[in-house]
């Protein structure tokens, strides 16, 4: 196997923890202690994003190493993928306000979302030399 394999959980988990930490921190201030206005919605939002990003980068990590693909998954893949999926839930988190979500709409978004992903991959495997 000439590839090289792709990074180490380690190298992403003080990323990790910083946003997890940032995040989480902020949704258990915002839930304890602030009134649902406008501007606490979008504050929600954003450490939403970061809660769920932070948590997932890890996981992302260890499944682009435990399964590796024809091209190995360079830091930045791995990152956008904990992206993906912070968007996802605040995607859906948004949806949930106005009472529009629903599990085909979910499903729809998911698959949506992970067909970006993968043509991201397919046009990244077709630019890369071993």
């Amino acid at each position: 196997m000439s590839a090289s394999p792709s990074p180490p959980v380690i190298k992403f988990l003080p990323a990790a923890i910083l946003l997890g930490g940032a995040g989480w921190g902020g949704v258990v201030w915002l839930v304890l202690y602030t009134l649902p206005t406008v501007g606490a919605r979008w504050l929600f939002f954003l450490c939403w994003f970061l809660a769920l990003t932070g948590t997932s980068l890890p996981i992302a990590a260890f499944l682009n190493r435990r399964f590796p693909g024809a091209t190995p998954a360079t830091p930045n893949v791995i990152v956008r993928q904990a992206i993906w999926v912070g968007l996802y839930g605040s995607l859906l988190a948004w949806l949930q306000i106005g009472r529009v979500v629903t599990p085909a709409l979910a499903l729809l978004l998911a698959v949506g979302l992970i067909l970006i992903e993968w043509l991201l991959r397919l046009r990244e495997r077709g630019m890369w030399r071993p």
